[in-house]
């Protein structure tokens, strides 16, 4: 079982920059990736980033590449998405998921989940 705890969301306004943070405890595998999503309210689950544990390799998605960098530490079995340049269509309670399945945004993929952090960017 592997359990993600989020942390470091908050209030930032338009233009500035957050960083979240996700805890992975529990058991991995060399085949581990970690994702982020997020969801606004009356907002269906929204696929943000991914990467693989073992050769780091990204994914993005298009609303977010070139702001949002995703980076992990393995020593520390800790995952971060470094959000820039924030606009307010980015408000959200942002999750990050763990799963073996392959590296991806379809939230199928992903079987394990954290609780989420709320991002909130005012105008």
């Amino acid at each position: 079982q592997v359990q993600l705890v989020e942390s470091g969301g908050g209030l930032v306004q338009a233009g500035g920059s957050l960083r979240l943070s996700c805890a992975t405890s529990g058991r991995t595998f060399s085949s581990y990736v970690m994702g982020w999503f997020r969801q606004a309210p009356g907002k269906e689950r929204e696929f943000v980033a991914a990467i693989s544990w073992s050769d780091g390799t990204t994914y993005y998605a298009r609303s977010v590449k070139g702001r949002f960098t995703i980076s992990r530490d393995n020593a520390k079995n800790t995952g971060y998405l470094q959000m820039n340049s924030l606009k307010p269509e980015d408000t959200a309670n942002y999750y990050c998921a763990g799963g073996v399945a392959g590296l991806g945004g379809n939230p199928r993929l992903y079987d394990y989940w954290g609780q989420g952090t709320q991002v909130t960017v005012s105008t």
